[in-house]
């Protein structure tokens, strides 16, 4: 076999080995045996949690008609609120999920404190929270008794059986060892005991995928009721976005002001000089040569403001985005000092200018990022259109559609949102208009940028 078939089909089968034995131990991966202990730890944590929301509760409404009423009803609320931090806290350790913390409302005095917690959404909800954590945290349990602990004794089937049975005898008194009968049928010979370890094995691989679907009722239920509100949180979103909008038209105005007053009004004024010198010198009689000379550096001058205007004019709003995102990627990718694949799909109905410029800056930065930042040979880049359950929460409702723009390069990876990262501000500036920015970067690569807008 020639050497240079040989190489590709031994890569091939070393990445085959590899994710196969990557899938084998899937099961026991530390993200995975994490969530396990999410899971064992859940239902006794929720179950204590309702049983001091419900105790205190009760106690608090019996105790109304006294001074003492109100003030156990706020310790309560209170409580539930520490118990929704602490199971914050365990989702952000063992599932890596980020919840993050409701603003809490302040008071001044024992009294102001008090009508703060009894007024306060966050803690209710929290004690709401306490209530049903229960009724979402058994299905995990359960997932982990039947896939983990059931599979591991199938799979060890052949070895228990030897030590776990019991003994029946038969009318005639003979004894024999029964480990494992179901519906009168022995599952302790061969070839019988392939099917349990079969099963095990089954089990357990199918264990973190069971896991991950069960524990999705319980992560919902923490993300409503112990994270902000959610009017609340598009409140301070809106805000947020807004104020940024608002410093980068100011920034742009005194982008375009410094260019005008350093570049063009420069050369334009140099221009008016020369256009005076020429006046002057036509009336003096000067000869031809020296004419002609400062009618070139006029011309020059006249050219360079006329270039500066088109870069200061394409700065603003790139002319190919006239002819559509598609051909303004096209040239982005044509243009790029890295080798840039382009997949762009059919956008329909075209978005609003003003997504297509977002889109188009967030592109040449992140072509510029990778070529600056990354160490990449190569840079993948593609444009699809779908619906909106492709964006966050913050997505605008009633939007046509949503644009996605991913940008995949094969650098050494390690970038991250924040740290005063270019990424930040790109966030920032997609946020404007209801958009997400996500970043996947494993140390050795490759990076994923993903930015999702509404077409509207």
């Amino acid at each position: 076999m020639p050497t240079s078939t040989a190489l590709p089909i031994a890569a091939s089968a070393s990445a085959l080995a590899h994710r196969l034995r990557r899938r084998l131990l899937a099961p026991f991966a530390p993200r995975a045996l994490a969530a396990v202990l999410h899971a064992v730890l859940g239902l006794p944590f929720a179950l204590l949690g309702m049983v001091l929301v419900v105790v205190g509760l009760l106690v608090s409404t019996v105790l109304a008609w006294t001074a003492l009423g109100p003030w156990l009803m706020a310790l309560t609320v209170r409580g539930a609120a520490a118990l929704g931090g602490a199971q914050r806290a365990l989702a952000r350790g063992l599932l890596a999920v980020d919840i993050e913390a409701p603003a809490r409302r302040g008071g001044g005095g024992p009294l102001g404190w008090r009508r703060a917690v009894l007024g306060d959404k966050a803690g209710w909800r929290a004690a709401g929270c306490a209530l049903l954590a229960p009724f979402t945290a058994v299905a995990p349990l359960l997932v982990v008794l039947v896939a983990y602990a059931y599979g591991l004794l199938f799979l060890a089937h052949p070895v228990l059986k030897h030590v776990n049975y019991l003994t029946l005898r038969g009318p005639d008194g003979s004894a024999r060892h029964v480990s494992l009968q179901v519906n009168g049928v022995e599952f302790d010979s061969w070839p019988r005991w392939l099917l349990v370890v079969a099963t095990g094995a089954l089990l357990l691989l199918a264990a973190p995928w069971l896991l991950r679907r069960a524990q999705a009722p319980h992560r919902f239920l923490m993300r409503s009721l112990l994270g902000p509100d959610p009017s609340a949180q598009r409140i301070r979103t809106l805000e947020e976005t807004r104020a940024h909008a608002v410093e980068d038209a100011a920034a742009t105005l005194r982008r375009i002001e410094r260019d005008l007053h350093d570049g063009t009004q420069a050369r334009l004024v140099g221009l008016g000089m020369h256009l005076t010198m020429i006046r002057e010198m036509i009336g003096a009689g000067a000869d031809r040569e020296r004419l002609l000379a400062v009618v070139e550096t006029a011309q020059g001058n006249a050219q360079q403001a006329v270039a500066d205007l088109r870069n200061l004019v394409r700065g603003i709003h790139p002319p190919v985005l006239d002819q559509g995102l598609d051909a303004a990627l096209a040239t982005l990718a044509a243009d790029s000092a890295l080798p840039v694949t382009l997949t762009a799909g059919a956008v329909n109905p075209r978005p609003s200018p003003a997504v297509e410029s977002l889109v188009y800056f967030c592109a040449a930065e992140l072509l510029a990022n990778a070529v600056k930042h990354s160490g990449a040979s190569h840079v993948t880049m593609e444009l699809t259109s779908g619906p909106d359950r492709d964006l966050g929460p913050d997505a605008a409702a009633g939007s046509r559609g949503a644009l996605r723009l991913a940008v995949r390069d094969d650098g050494r990876g390690g970038a991250v949102i924040g740290a005063g990262s270019g990424l930040t501000g790109l966030r920032a500036r997609v946020r404007t208009v209801d958009g997400t920015l996500t970043c996947d970067s494993p140390s050795g690569g490759p990076t994923v940028v993903t930015v999702r807008v509404p077409c509207a």
